[in-house]
């Protein structure tokens, strides 16, 4: 090969890799940059200033998110039978649920292997370190479930696309009777109440348009025109997503230039929590780079490397934005066309993943409540080990797709096998670079999960395309039908005319040669 064509071909790899390149140059440049900047101690307005652009990059994909989803969904569960939505989701979730309890079982196998916790880093934190923290013990795996339920099914699609149901405890003055002295007592207990707060119903919206979408697939050529306006829809948003991308360097470095600048005492935390993010980032790594690569080709018995190559983009900005649903507009683009999973399937499994599958988050949670019950020096058992396991996964099955959602879910599981829940505010310090890593295991999954239900489900989607192709045939057989008596009408038509005016020529010929004759 001669070595021009060599340059020609690594050219032509940068200029397809160019935005990629760029984004992993933007977050060398703000971890840099970031760390440079924190020895001239830049004020707080000088910080909002360099976060910005950061802001603004996040609040547009943001604003992707709920017109993709609902887009995205309807003509994807359009495009397919009630039947094989039920197939899919089923899978869909089933491994989901494989993977989170698979991702906190590694997550106690390494917290106990490296034992990361320790009394005296608590110690050196507790003084160092002021918690702003306002979480309250007062949650469990009971209302966290309950409030899946409630947000699954809202009570108005609107109020869903701004507001979430969850669960609160509020402190009421009861008035309690003592029966023996026959005295009123006032006393404060703690009440549940359910309230919204703020932030995207994205699980109620999704289990709308799936319904919808299926329903409007059931209708045929009735509802060809609303499913032709929602793909539509998805084709604009996918396009608007490519553009906004291009900003995602200067986007990227400013994200993590101000998280690195607004950390108070970094050194402390680093030298004292530096094995607990250790401990979590290798779980992390060891389940993107053997474990989920292991189950991709195992499934689908392709190359995974290429795979993973290719999810690099939403990889770099799930990690700048620890948000898989504002990663998910990037994440759509990258399946549809540079993996090559079908659009049938990454339309239901992404929108679905983004909110239920949180492998990163299950992982964290084990991890976090055995590193305190080593920082306060208690014993655990088999038992608490299992229990610690189960309610992680099942804790962030029922967690919020926000950024350090997973720091509640520790209360939950420090509250099931009563550990000190108050030691959960040091792991504050840390979380907002811990989050990042997990988050990336988050959207991974997502994406694996994707391709590997596309694989189980291509006798289905062969079926369907068969059954399409079956009924495009007979729908053109069936206007030739249509047609062909009329062509044959017409062809008869013009012949019959044709022989008319012959006729009438012939026989008005005669009469004018007769009379000419006589009057000769």
């Amino acid at each position: 090969m001669s070595p021009v064509r060599v340059t020609d071909m690594r050219w032509s790899w940068v200029r397809k890799n160019l935005l990629l390149l760029l984004t992993f140059s933007g977050v060398l440049f703000g971890v840099a940059l970031g760390l440079a900047l924190r020895a001239v101690g830049p004020d707080s307005t000088t910080i909002l200033l360099i976060s910005y652009p950061g802001e603004l990059f996040i609040r547009m994909l943001k604003l992707m998110i709920l017109p993709l989803i609902i887009a995205s969904l309807i003509s994807g569960s359009a495009s397919l039978n009630a039947k094989i939505n039920g197939y899919i989701v089923v899978r869909t979730i089933l491994y989901f649920m494989a993977t989170s309890l698979l991702n906190a079982l590694i997550g106690v196998l390494l917290v106990v292997a490296i034992h990361p916790g320790s009394p005296l880093a608590r110690q050196a934190l507790t003084e160092s370190l002021t918690s702003s923290s306002n979480t309250t013990s007062n949650v469990n795996i009971l209302d966290g479930f309950l409030d899946l339920g409630r947000n699954i099914f809202p009570e108005n699609i609107f109020r869903a696309s701004f507001q979430q149901v969850h669960t609160v405890y509020e402190e009421q003055l009861v008035t309690q009777h003592n029966n023996i002295t026959g005295v009123d007592a006032k006393i404060t207990e703690m009440v549940r109440s359910v309230k919204y707060r703020a932030g995207t119903n994205t699980l109620g919206i999704i289990v709308f348009c799936l319904v919808f979408g299926t329903l409007l697939g059931s209708l045929g050529k009735k509802g060809a025109v609303v499913v032709d306006f929602f793909s539509v829809i998805d084709t604009v948003i996918l396009k608007i997503v490519t553009g906004v991308m291009w900003l995602s360097p200067l986007g990227v470095a400013s994200v993590i230039m101000s998280k690195i600048l607004s950390v108070e005492n970094l050194g402390t935390v680093m030298s004292n929590l530096g094995l607990f993010i250790v401990t979590v980032v290798v779980g992390v790594f060891i389940y993107q780079w053997i474990i989920q690569n292991l189950l991709y080709f195992i499934f689908t018995r392709k190359n995974p490397l290429q795979f993973y190559f290719h999810l690099l983009e939403p990889w770099v900005t799930s990690f700048a934005t620890a948000s898989t649903a504002a990663t998910l507009p990037i994440t759509f683009r990258c399946m549809n066309d540079k993996c090559g999973v079908d659009p049938r399937i990454s339309r239901f499994v992404l929108p679905i993943g983004a909110t239920v599958n949180m492998d990163g988050t299950a992982l964290f949670v084990s991890v976090g409540t055995i590193f305190i019950a080593q920082m306060n020096e208690l014993p655990l058992g088999i038992g608490e080990y299992a229990t610690i396991i189960v309610t992680a996964t099942a804790a962030s099955v029922a967690s919020a797709s926000v950024p350090s959602a997973a720091l509640v879910l520790i209360l939950i599981v420090l509250t099931s096998v009563n550990l000190p829940a108050e030691d959960v505010s040091l792991l504050f310090a840390i979380d907002w670079l811990v989050d990042r890593f997990r988050t990336t295991n988050n959207m991974l999954g997502d994406c694996y999960t994707a391709a590997i239900v596309e694989h189980w489900s291509q006798n289905e989607l062969k079926a369907m395309d068969a059954e399409a192709s079956a009924e495009a045939h007979y729908a053109d057989v069936e206007k030739a039908a249509d047609l062909a008596p009329l062509q044959d009408s017409s062809l008869n038509n013009g012949k019959a005319g044709g022989a008319e005016e012959v006729l009438h020529v012939e026989v008005e010929s005669p009469p004018k040669e007769a009379s000419t004759t006589t009057k000769i």
